[in-house]
């Protein structure tokens, strides 16, 4: 057994443990009959990806959770890959083709997707590989591609099945443009950003009342040409007369267009009437269809005016062509008046330029099973964490449009359509749409491919990732499917993802579980997974999202290097509470390095205080144990380590983490390294006592890093092999992590119980020394050794005191702890063993004594009025088992003793 050097060094054993548990197939996903699964899918990051703090914080809550899993003797699966981001991905190669002066045209289709997946298998694993630096215990045999053929062959045939189900039909329709990429793009795609610009009002003159106008307010004069209509809302008196007159479109090619009358219009907004341009907005496609308003498109799909804009405008770009519009207006007297404006517009998220909203024909899918996604969440068989997500989930359910599917884009998965050549595919009806003599669509292509031209776009990104779950265990190739183990590991457990693709992702995979894998088997089989745990979002100090372009994101792999692995994951889960969103702070980062360096000098000063016993197994650790050794600190801390275990277990069940790992520094920091280890000092001076103490110390320390383990991997595992605790196994998931009972149990069956009386006595001289170094700290005597106590106590109280004494006034740093009759007038607390005072004879500042108890009381007065509350509830106290709410009545009871005896002694100030 190697010894503890002094100090911990991250990189190296990352390194080292790594590469070793690598080697031995430690992540790897077994199919064992007779145990429990537990399975996680990897929310794929975007192939052009790099680490950011949220995947740091969402694959190190995965990773904790497989951990566990391992720990606790499941059959333990964690599915890694990459999506292959379709308009991000041909995004960053076209940049780099624009470096070499050409496009992706000048190469044609084939040759640029070659050049693709060129840069995918160059550059195309750099995330993956900084997961692993971050502890990822991925299956990495099992590394899943979007592109990959097996799983492109699951997405073409799902096109190809709900094509002939009904679900998928092709149409015109509004979607998002990006008129630099050239494609539609999908909600996600789109960021609102707060805009400066002008907004103008334009005058249209009635042709039936020459001199006469009506005046509307838009951010887009340029579109006027597009114009077919004037709306105003029904009900609103100053229109009453006109509904149905004409006015003149005041630019671009001359024409009169009626005055219409529709409930959508606001009639609180400007002047009540509202430009109607069906073919650039979608407030007024819908109204257009409305009211039969064939739309004119004067954009083309780079964003420059056509020649329907008119001559005056066609050809130029949009925002050029925004300018002259205006300048016509003016020129003509339509205009008047350009106010400046702000309001938020939508980008193109990866050209960062302002979308169109353009109608374009695109594929189109009618979502599948959504009464039952419904069901699945609504009824628990898909649990939310937080639960509030499922309301949000719900409400968007009951209000779906039509998923926009294709794109147009080189890169993805090219549509499984073909069109008979010669065709005008921009004409075909509904009808010539179904007919299989013009259309063909299959996953393999026609016969005769000759005759036929294949579609040009490409599936949304989402049209494949939304198969992740069932395509990543072999789906629907049964060959496959069964050397994966999708009847083991199939529906998964627990997906961790975002709240922001609750609608895009988890949603739609929902819906796509229900659909395939396993028709006509009960819903608990086919959904895709049984818990879905939604991260919050991570905002910089000023609470703003953590951004490349805001510059506001520290680098993940500087914070490894500067912290270790390690200290990230145990800082980062430290600041990130169920639900909520997280400000980071690198202090707490740095406090989870300064836990990782505690756990190991707390663990090298037990090999330095005596020879390692037995700690092959629990059992083992236990037999070394004896019982009628044990005082009150040994029968504490086992208590305690029992409550943290039984703490860190609920904390699970419920996808606490933040809450577990708080628990386990509480647990070892205070409990076990300021109090148990320093009390065990002079047992370690005994030979009588020794042995026992350190064979608890060796118990308390194997338990607690099993309960660390899935947090601060690298170091736990390094600590087990040097403290001997590998028996049977190599590693340190060969063991399994009991729970509090059966570490119970296991002290029970050799006469070990825990004596509660004992264990609580501790507690009170916890409280008493922490309450008494607060004392000495808050006037600046921390460090002093010479301080001499007053304390006012009962008999009971006192006993207490003077069998611990030494004890006391080594941990408090006390000359003396002298009991007296009163305390008054010197500055006190109270605590469980009475009012403490500190001795400072004339030197107490009155008031700064009085303010400080006045402020104690008015925190306490708070805490009893929770109290109150809580037993005041009769959901509580008829619900809660009995010794709770008698607990909470001892609670209130000592709050308002401890109130009287603040009161006593701010009233002998006076």
């Amino acid at each position: 057994m190697s010894e503890i050097t002094k100090s911990y060094e991250a990189r190296e054993i990352e390194q080292k443990w790594y590469a070793a548990w690598q080697a031995a197939g430690v992540f790897a996903g077994k199919v064992e009959p007779g145990k429990e699964p537990y399975t996680i899918v990897i929310p794929p990051p975007n192939v052009t990806g790099v680490l950011t703090m949220g995947h740091v914080l969402n694959n190190t809550l995965q990773d904790v959770l497989i951990r566990r899993a391992r720990l606790e003797g499941k059959s333990a699966l964690w599915i890694p890959g990459t999506d292959h981001a379709g308009i991000a991905t041909q995004t960053v190669v076209e940049r780099q083709l624009r470096k070499e002066k050409k496009t992706r045209h000048d190469f044609g289709r084939e040759k640029f997707i070659e050049k693709v997946w060129d840069w995918r298998h160059e550059k195309g694993g750099i995330i993956l590989e900084q997961l692993r630096r971050l502890g990822a215990s991925c299956d990495w045999d099992r590394t899943h591609f979007t592109m990959d053929e097996g799983y492109s062959r699951a997405v073409l045939g799902v096109f190809v099945d709900l094509f002939k189900k009904g679900f998928i039909y092709r149409g015109k329709r509004m979607v998002n443009w990006c008129p630099v990429s050239q494609t539609a793009l999908s909600d996600e795609e789109v960021i609102m950003k707060p805009t400066k610009g002008f907004i103008y009002q334009v005058r249209y003159e009635r042709t039936d009342a020459p001199g006469e106008y009506i005046t509307v307010k838009t951010t887009r004069p340029e579109t006027i040409p597009g114009d077919l209509a004037i709306a105003v809302h029904p009900e609103d008196p100053r229109y009453a007369g006109i509904i149905g007159k004409t006015v003149r479109r005041p630019l671009g090619p001359t024409a009169e267009i009626p005055i219409i009358a529709d409930a959508a219009v606001d009639k609180e907004f400007g002047s009540g009437a509202l430009k109607i341009t069906p073919a650039h907005d979608k407030v007024d496609f819908e109204i257009g269809q409305r009211h039969g308003l064939p739309p004119i498109d004067v954009l083309n799909a780079d964003g420059t005016l056509n020649e329907l804009a008119g001559p005056e405008l066609a050809g130029m770009e949009r925002f050029a062509g925004r300018k002259r519009a205006a300048e016509l207006l003016k020129e003509s007297g339509a205009l008047i008046e350009a106010e400046a404006y702000e309001n938020n517009v939508g980008y193109s998220e990866r050209a960062d330029v302002p979308i169109e909203p353009r109608l374009t024909w695109q594929w189109w899918l009618k979502y599948p099973r959504v009464e039952e996604a419904k069901a699945a969440v609504r009824d628990g068989h898909i649990q939310f964490h937080p639960e509030r997500w499922s309301k949000v989930y719900l409400h968007w359910l009951n209000n779906l449009q039509d998923w926009c599917i294709s794109r147009q884009l080189w890169w993805g998965h090219r549509i499984p359509v073909w069109y008979r050549k010669g065709l005008d595919v921009e004409k075909l009806t509904e009808a010539e749409l179904a007919d299989p003599e013009k259309l063909h669509v299959s996953l393999e292509g026609p016969s005769d491919p000759e005759n036929w031209v294949q579609e040009v776009d490409v599936l949304d990104t989402w049209a494949s990732s939304w198969l992740w779950p069932f395509a990543t265990l072999g789906w629907p190739d049964e060959n496959a499917m069964k050397a994966a183990g999708f009847d083991q590991f199939y529906p998964t457990t627990t997906l961790v993802t975002g709240p922001d693709i609750i609608f895009f992702w988890v949603a739609r995979m929902i819906m796509g579980g229900l659909e395939f894998p396993r028709p006509g088997e009960p819903l608990e089989r086919r959904i895709p997974f049984k818990h879905v745990y939604f991260t919050g979002i991570i905002r910089d100090g000023q609470g703003r999202k953590m951004s490349k372009s805001l510059g506001n994101s520290p680098d993940p792999l500087d914070l490894i290097a500067k912290y270790g692995a390690d200290g990230l994951r145990f800082g980062i889960i430290s600041i990130a509470p169920q639900g909520q969103d997280i400000r980071f702070q690198e202090d707490r980062i740095e406090g989870g390095k300064n836990f990782c360096n505690k756990l190991w000098n707390a663990c090298r000063f037990r090999q330095m205080s005596g020879p390692m016993g037995d700690n092959s197994s629990l059992p083992a650790i236990m037999a070394r144990l004896k019982a009628d050794q044990f005082d009150a600190d040994d029968h504490a801390i086992l208590d305690r380590l029992l409550a943290t275990t039984r703490e860190v277990d609920r904390c699970f069940a419920q996808f606490e983490f933040s809450a577990a790992v708080q628990a386990l520094y509480g647990f070892f920091w205070n409990d076990f390294c300021d109090w148990y280890v320093e009390v065990s000092k002079a047992k370690l001076q005994d030979e009588a006592t020794k042995e026992n103490c350190l064979a608890l110390q060796d118990l308390v320390l194997r338990q607690t890093l099993l309960l660390l383990h899935p947090f601060i991997p690298f170091i736990t595992e390094e600590l087990w092999q040097l403290l001997g605790y590998t028996g049977a196994g190599r590693f340190i998931e060969d063991s399994r992590l009991q729970n509090a009972s059966q570490v119970a149990t296991a002290g029970h069956d050799l006469g070990l119980v825990i004596d509660q009386a004992a264990a609580q006595s501790v507690e009170k001289l916890k409280a008493f020394v922490s309450l008494a170094r607060t004392l000495k700290a808050e006037r600046g005597l921390a460090s002093r050794r010479d301080t001499r106590f007053l304390l006012k106590a009962d008999d009971s109280q006192w006993e207490a005191v003077t069998i611990n004494l030494a004890k006391i006034t080594r941990l408090v740093g006390a000359e003396e702890i002298v009991r007296q009759d009163s305390v008054d007038g010197a500055p006190a607390v109270v605590t469980p063993l009475g009012t403490l005072a500190l001795d400072l004879a004339a030197n107490l500042d009155v008031g700064a004594e009085k303010e400080r108890l006045a402020k104690e009381l008015e925190s306490l007065a708070k805490h009893i009025a929770g109290t109150e509350a809580r037993l005041a509830n009769k959901a509580f106290t008829d619900k809660a088992p009995p010794a709770v709410v008698e607990g909470a009545k001892k609670q209130l009871a000592d709050q308002q003793a401890k109130r009287a005896e603040l009161e006593r002694l701010l009233q002998a100030l006076s």
